[in-house]
């Protein structure tokens, strides 16, 4: 009988031994099965904080971007204006010049119409000098061939020389008879030439003044002046 209730005791033990080895074994599995999601656990919150830090930096990054998008399109509006400006400024000045060229044309119109008038009125009194040059030529022909009298015409001025000795005793300012008499022949050409200027100049030899002439005519210029305006008068 008590051999058989220690066989039995025996069966037990085995049994609660078994017993408590499955149990130790499950919980080892747990165990491990804990600590291997605590390590997933912990990857995982790096992971999210790095996901943090990468969500943080891009919405600096967006709000860099957004920053310099509001800078280009303040820069794009400014540019907008300038040119609204400019062109407006650029089709003003456009329609100044256009009305200016249009005043030009005109201008230059009346200029070269104006001009024209003055080449025909050139013309005409280079004709009618002409016409006194030719007149005082056939009428002065003698003298001329004498080398009394010289006539020349260049660019519409007519010049008309008179030796000295025809017109004045030397050292003298009064015109002879004889001088009189030619300058009556070519005034009564040039007396025709109206409209023009006629200038009248006194010319003497290089002989110096002396005696009681000089006291009236210290040099040859005043000499030369009063030969000129004797002949004027």
């Amino acid at each position: 009988m008590f051999q058989r209730i220690a066989r039995l005791l025996a069966v037990t033990a085995v049994f609660v031994v078994l017993g408590g080895c499955v149990a130790k074994s499950d919980y080892l599995l747990k165990q491990a099965e804990v600590d291997t999601l605590n390590g997933n656990l912990e990857a995982l919150s790096l992971q999210n904080q790095d996901l943090l830090e990468t969500v943080a930096e891009l919405g600096n990054a967006i709000a860099e971007l957004k920053t310099e998008n509001e800078k280009i399109s303040a820069v794009k509006n400014d540019l907008a204006v300038n040119f609204s400006t400019f062109r407006e400024t650029t089709n003003r000045t456009i329609e100044e010049l256009r009305h200016r060229n249009i005043e030009l044309d005109g201008d230059r119109q009346m200029l070269m119409e104006g001009i024209t008038l003055l080449k025909k009125s050139r013309e005409a009194e280079v004709k009618k000098v002409s016409s006194t040059y030719e007149e005082l030529l056939a009428e002065m022909k003698g003298e001329i061939e004498e080398g009394q009298i010289a006539i020349t015409e260049l660019k519409g001025k007519l010049t008309v020389d008179v030796v000295d000795k025809i017109l004045f005793d030397s050292g003298q300012a009064d015109v002879k008879p004889e001088g009189l008499s030619v300058l009556k022949r070519v005034v009564d050409i040039l007396i025709t030439a109206t409209d023009k200027l006629i200038r009248v100049e006194g010319h003497t030899d290089n002989v110096q003044i002396g005696g009681t002439l000089a006291k009236r005519y210290p040099t040859n210029w005043e000499l030369s002046a009063a030969r000129a305006l004797n002949v004027t008068r």
